[in-house]
Order: structure tokens, then C-alpha cells, then sequence
């Protein structure tokens, strides 16, 4: 089969290889693999940025994907043969304290797929069937494939933030997570604010103000006085931090309202040197918010079947897996927002 593939601990170093279709042990189920979007995390291993260089290779990259069942093992009941199907792609070991307590997302043995064992950027992929998920007839596999990161920002906005009705909202970065965030933010009642750089102003701001968010190049005015004049001077409810980038979680702090909440969100490769004292003195909660449960994962299909979230608007399906370092760098320029490889038509 054919599989894109992370070749060494190096800039930009990947290939299309061929290689054998996994083999299906008596607990797991094959997948033939219909689409799989390119993620933020896929671009840091991409970069070969500080923190991944835990990561064997060559490793098949890629953990957001939809696909369907074409074979079973001898244990699996869960899921059968024709079902079209997403993984919950960060696999919990079952029995550390925090996964008995059902704080599972943040298992102390955590493997990711397309990480810890060969993901989806490829025709085939085997997975132990207790972490795929069936997807309504209703959604398009190709809309379907980016049921994980909507399922990390349902998280993030449904279960950690505190987002009602009039909840003026700030979301930091315009990549995947961050528009995810914002749209469901906005489908609660938020008033919901996207910040960008300047990178972002040829395609990704305007992206998430055609959803009808309200937008601000960063690079182009200052955060601190739109921040004033939108909130009259008190500053957000509530900051989400999809920057990916440790200054991220600095301007959050310094755009939160006296006993907002701050989220952060995205997954910075340096440290931050971030001044304390605001925090206490304001009483503003710092909420991280991380992977996604089970339960989010049907929260993302029923969003994306209502079509709250617009998925025809936000995936690009335009890249050839025969290329894919071009997708890679225009989700790294800000070129695109979801690139997602297509690696089987239904129609054909």
C-alpha cells in the first residue's frame, strides 16, 4: 500500500513509500482509510521542532482520519465490516490512577497514533477496535476526518471554558483548533473575537470572519486597545490560547478580564517566562484543556451533521498524497487551514 511517511529527525523529511498493509491482530479491525487531515502536531513532527525527537523512524504520520471496516479480528464485536468509522487517536493504557478516575485524556501511558505506532497517512491502517467510533451515514468520510480536532475543541469550549450567551471570547490563533474553537464558541452565544498575525490575513482571518466571527490582525493594530474598546476596558471572559507558540499564553493573560478564565489549548515547543502576579491579583483561572473524551467525539459528528460546523468550508482536500510536502508547507505559511489527503474515491 501506499504510505506518507516520516523518514528522519529533520526538517521537511518525509516520503511516499510502499509499504505492506498491516497485518490484523485478534483485538483490532482494518481500515481502509478514506481521508485524513493534516494536523498542527503532524506539522511540529514535520518541522522536527524541540519535543519530538522521541518520536522512531520511519513512522506513517497522521491520527485524524475517517475510513471503513474491511476486516475484523477474532475478539472484535464492536465494529464490523462496512462500518465507516474515526479513531479516538490518543490510546489510554485502562489502568493508571487517572485513567481509574476517568480522567483518561490525560493518561500517565498515553501512545498516539501516527506518534507512538504508524497512523493513518496511509491506504490501510489496523487499530484496536475499542477506539473507533462509528460515523453517521449523514456525514461524508472526507467531512468526517476532522471529527477529532472538532472533538478537542468541543472540549475545550463545551466542558472546560465557561462560554454562555454574551461571553465575550477571545481565541488566539486562526489554525484548525483554533477556528473549531471559535465557531462552537460562537453556535453557544459568544461574542467571539479571532486574533491572528499577519501571515494569517491573506486567507485564514478572512476564513473566520466569512463564519461570521469578528477578526484582528495582531501585526496590523494593537490587541490591547481592540481588547479595550470591545469589552469596555475590562478585558475578555474568557481567552482561549491555540497558538501553539509560548507568547500565546503571555498575551492570553494580559487580554483576560479580573476573574476570567484563560484556556490554553494549543501545545508551545518552548517554555514561557509568564509573570505570575496578574494572575493572583485577578483571580484568573488558567484551564488547560487536553485531547478530548469519548463523549466529545459524538458532540464533534452531531455538530458537523447539524452543520454548525461548516465543514465544506474549512477542509481542503485539494493536496495529492503523491506531494504531500506541499501541503505541509502552505498549512505552515497559513496558505490553508485543514489539508486532507484523500486516499480512496468513493465514487470510483
Amino acid at each position: 500500500m501506499k504510505a506518507i511517511r516520516q523518514t528522519d529527525t529533520e526538517y521537511g523529511a518525509l516520503s511516499v513509500d510502499t509499504v505492506a498493509v498491516p497485518d490484523v491482530a485478534d483485538d483490532e479491525a482494518l481500515v481502509r482509510v478514506h481521508s485524513a487531515g493534516l494536523c498542527g502536531s503532524d506539522a511540529h513532527a514535520y518541522e522536527f521542532v524541540p519535543g519530538y525527537e522521541w518520536v522512531d523512524v520511519p513512522r506513517i504520520m497522521g491520527h485524524e482520519y475517517a475510513g471503513r471496516v474491511v476486516e475484523v479480528g477474532a475478539d472484535v464485536d464492536s465494529v464490523a465490516v462496512g462500518d465507516d468509522v474515526v479513531e479516538r487517536p490518543i490510546h489510554e493504557c485502562g489502568h493508571c490512577y487517572q485513567c481509574r478516575n476517568d480522567e483518561y485524556n490525560v493518561c500517565r501511558n498515553f501512545e498516539v497514533t501516527g506518534f507512538h505506532h504508524d497512523g493513518a497517512y496511509g491506504e490501510y491502517t489496523a487499530v484496536r477496535a475499542e477506539y473507533l467510533l462509528e460515523v453517521p451515514s449523514s456525514i461524508p468520510l472526507e467531512h468526517a476526518a476532522i471529527t477529532e480536532p472538532t472533538s478537542i475543541a468541543t472540549r475545550a469550549v463545551l466542558d472546560t471554558a465557561d462560554v454562555e450567551p454574551g461571553t465575550t471570547v477571545l481565541v488566539e490563533g486562526p489554525g484548525p483548533i483554533g477556528m473549531l474553537c471559535a465557531v462552537i464558541a460562537d453556535a453557544v452565544g459568544g461574542d467571539v473575537t479571532v486574533s491572528g498575525l499577519e501571515r494569517d490575513a491573506e486567507f485564514r482571518l478572512p476564513l473566520a470572519a466569512s463564519q461570521g466571527l469578528k477578526t484582528v490582525n495582531v501585526e496590523a493594530a494593537d490587541l490591547g486597545a481592540y481588547a479595550d474598546d470591545h469589552t469596555d476596558g475590562g478585558g475578555f471572559d474568557v481567552v482561549f490560547d491555540t497558538t501553539g507558540h509560548h507568547s500565546g499564553l503571555e498575551t492570553a493573560v494580559e487580554q483576560v478580564r479580573r476573574g476570567g478564565q484563560v484556556i490554553p489549548v494549543g501545545l508551545p515547543a518552548e517554555s514561557s517566562e509568564l509573570f505570575l502576579t496578574p494572575l493572583v491579583r485577578g483571580e484568573v483561572r488558567v484551564d488547560p484543556s487536553y485531547g478530548a473524551m469519548r463523549h466529545n467525539f459524538a458532540q464533534a459528528l452531531r455538530l458537523m451533521e447539524s452543520g454548525i460546523v461548516d465543514t465544506d468550508a474549512l477542509i481542503d482536500d485539494s493536496y495529492a498524497v503523491d506531494a504531500p510536502e506541499t501541503a505541509f508547507e502552505d498549512f505552515l505559511a497559513g496558505r490553508t487551514l485543514k489539508p486532507v489527503f484523500r486516499f480512496w474515491d468513493e465514487s470510483a
